[in-house]
């Protein structure tokens, strides 16, 4: 079975099979369970784990807003538009696309309550887990998944929002609900501690039943990722409790992976972002979608497996037997295309207007360019269910390009080696490994993937302003005014999303809003 997540609506909205012999992914839901007589059984500690790592999945809030972390994050970026049908369509991606975002966003918000659900399910997983009737070794793994697990959540709330609360433990009543805003020096080193205390503890590879679970290696991947972020923006090394996390560390972590994990380069770049690549060599760390079980309800899209950023920025066409349905969200920007176009990777990760058949509506900001990596192409249409609800591409969050640019970056003794495998694979020829190099290697690599907006950031506020401040840039199929395509960063709020003004009421004025709002 494909798909590691499904949703059910109940305390745990999955659960897991108990059978050894079964799929990792076969689940039933949980409705007559109740916390009072759960986390017994080795069998409901594996549906609570599973309920934690269901929430990697989540691309929308019910009742609050759709916000696919894909989609959101290169919006953002210069590498995407806002889109949609209409500037109705889009109006609150545009609120990102121009940096004019209100502290009512329903996207902000929806991406504040999806990380927290996750820290609170993995918080409250590992208070219970030591009552549990299994072994020690099924709890030490159940642990260090959990950990990781936070750890992921957590960065993508600080990256996003920056002065954000910290939870270790889950909270005991009301009398504790105004919780004060940590420093992000300090949900950072939690992080670190929580990805350092993990990685003895997980294991280096996983049965195919149970792909999609965290390695080691994704965990020492994750922490790379993270610190390239936090030294960038703040200028600092990390500290996971007494440790130094520096640049000497991570490289020998990132090393150890390169040279042992078995993670390797498809010597086809394309095969990232198709079936035959999911879970393939060159996936570290993978979120699933699919079609299982086929999903219809629009009232509660959470509900489904399918992958909404491929839903939402494939192009708007009907009747096309490649392309099908698709929203025409996060349209890809002329000043990609221009940094990519004599890249080989370029023909893999923009589609372009004129190879679309069948008929193509022109939407808001419409440019005619549109990821081809998260797309509604043929071969990730769900096989039943509502169609635009069951897009079947995973999100590969860690491939293992990243990993080398990565320890290129960090300063590997290797770095030459590892700059030139991920050019080698495309067909490009060696170029010297200087910093410039590297990072301008990961705009051609990674780009659409929802790692450019935060790898600016990482290099600050000048450079963030000239990198997304986009003006009088157009292509030759853009369609509308310039004025829909000129953007302007505002470095006054530093790159960081608002914190939602419905969690400032809620927290009695212990939350303080966000420099630039």
């Amino acid at each position: 079975m494909k798909t590691l997540y499904k949703t059910f609506g109940a305390l745990f909205l999955i659960a897991l099979a108990s059978s050894c012999s079964e799929d990792f992914l076969d689940l039933k839901p949980l409705d007559q369970e109740v916390s009072t007589s759960f986390y017994r059984t080795e069998e409901q500690a594996m549906q609570a784990l599973v309920s934690v790592y269901d929430v990697l999945g989540y691309q929308e809030t019910p009742g609050v807003s759709w916000a696919p972390f894909i989609v959101i994050s290169d919006i953002l970026s210069d590498d995407a538009y806002a889109g949609g049908s209409d500037a109705n369509d889009g109006q609150d991606e545009d609120e990102f696309n121009n940096f004019n975002i209100p502290s009512t966003s329903k996207i902000a918000h929806a991406i504040w309550l999806k990380n927290y659900t996750g820290i609170y399910r993995a918080n409250l997983l590992l208070e219970r887990i030591d009552g549990v009737d299994a072994s020690d070794e099924f709890k030490t793994r159940v642990i260090a998944e959990c950990k990781f697990l936070r750890a992921y959540f957590y960065f993508e709330q600080v990256a996003y929002f920056e002065n954000i609360p910290l939870l270790t433990r889950t909270l005991s009543g009301p009398s504790e609900y105004n919780q004060p805003q940590a420093t992000p020096d300090q949900v950072y080193y939690q992080i670190a501690l929580d990805l350092t205390e993990a990685m003895s503890d997980l294991p280096v590879s996983v049965i195919p039943a149970e792909a999609g679970r965290i390695t080691r290696w994704a965990a020492q991947a994750l922490l790379a990722r993270v610190y390239l972020f936090y030294n960038g923006v703040y200028g600092k090394d990390l500290m996971a409790g007494s440790q130094t996390v520096d640049k000497a560390v991570l490289v020998q972590y990132l090393d150890e992976l390169i040279a042992t994990s078995g993670h390797d380069l498809f010597p086809d770049y394309a095969t990232n972002f198709k079936l035959a690549g999911e879970y393939g060599k060159e996936s570290v760390f993978e979120i699933s979608y699919g079609d299982t079980p086929p999903w219809w309800d629009w009232g509660y899209v959470r509900g489904g497996e399918g992958n909404l950023s491929a839903q939402m920025q494939g192009p708007r066409v009907a009747g096309s037997s490649k392309w099908d349905r698709g929203w025409s969200f996060g349209t890809v920007s002329q000043k990609l295309v221009d940094d990519l176009k004599n890249d080989p990777r370029y023909a893999h990760t923009v589609l372009r207007q004129e190879e679309l058949d069948g008929v193509l509506t022109k939407g808001y900001q419409h440019t005619g360019y549109f990821s081809k990596k998260y797309s509604s192409d043929a071969e990730h249409w769900g096989g039943s269910g509502q169609f635009e609800l069951n897009r079947t591409c995973n999100h590969r969050v860690i491939r293992f390009s990243d990993v080398l640019l990565m320890a290129a970056e960090l300063g590997s003794a290797n770095a030459q080696q590892y700059l030139d495998r991920v050019r080698a694979r495309v067909g490009l020829g060696s170029i010297p490994a200087t910093p410039e190099n590297i990072y301008k290697e990961r705009r051609l690599e990674l780009s659409l993937e929802g790692i450019r907006y935060f790898d600016v950031l990482r290099k600050g506020m000048a450079f963030a302003s000239q990198e997304l401040t986009v003006i009088g840039v157009r292509g030759p199929n853009y369609e509308g005014e310039q004025m829909l395509f000129d953007v302007t960063f505002n470095p006054a709020m530093k790159g960081f999303l608002p914190i939602p003004q419905s969690e400032i009421d809620l927290s009695a004025g212990t939350f303080k809003q966000n420099q630039g709002y």
